[in-house]
C-alpha cells in the first residue's frame, strides 16, 4: 500500500520542524513523489547530508510504502 502525500509531509516536519515541505505526485498514482524542502537546518551540510536527513526522517519507510521519492533541498 503506497503512503499518502499528508504522511510523508508529517514524518518530515515532525523532524525537521522548521522545513516547508512541498510534494508533488508525479505519476498521479500516489506512488512517485518530488519533494522540495526548505530548511534552515541544512545550512552548511552537503547535499548527501541533507537528503539523508530527509530519508532518516522517512523511518525506513523508503523503497518499501513509499516506492519512489525524487529530492530537491534547499537551506534558504
Amino acid at each position: 500500500m503506497a503512503m499518502q502525500a499528508d504522511d510523508i509531509i508529517q514524518m518530515i516536519k515532525a523532524a525537521l520542524p522548521d522545513a516547508q515541505v512541498e510534494l508533488i505526485d508525479l505519476a498521479g498514482d500516489g506512488d512517485h513523489y518530488k519533494a522540495v524542502i526548505t530548511s534552515p537546518s541544512f545550512a552548511g551540510l552537503s547535499r548527501i547530508a541533507q537528503h539523508q536527513a530527509v530519508y532518516g526522517a522517512l523511518k525506513g519507510k523508503m523503497g518499501g510504502e513509499l516506492h519512489a521519492l525524487a529530492l530537491e533541498t534547499k537551506a534558504e
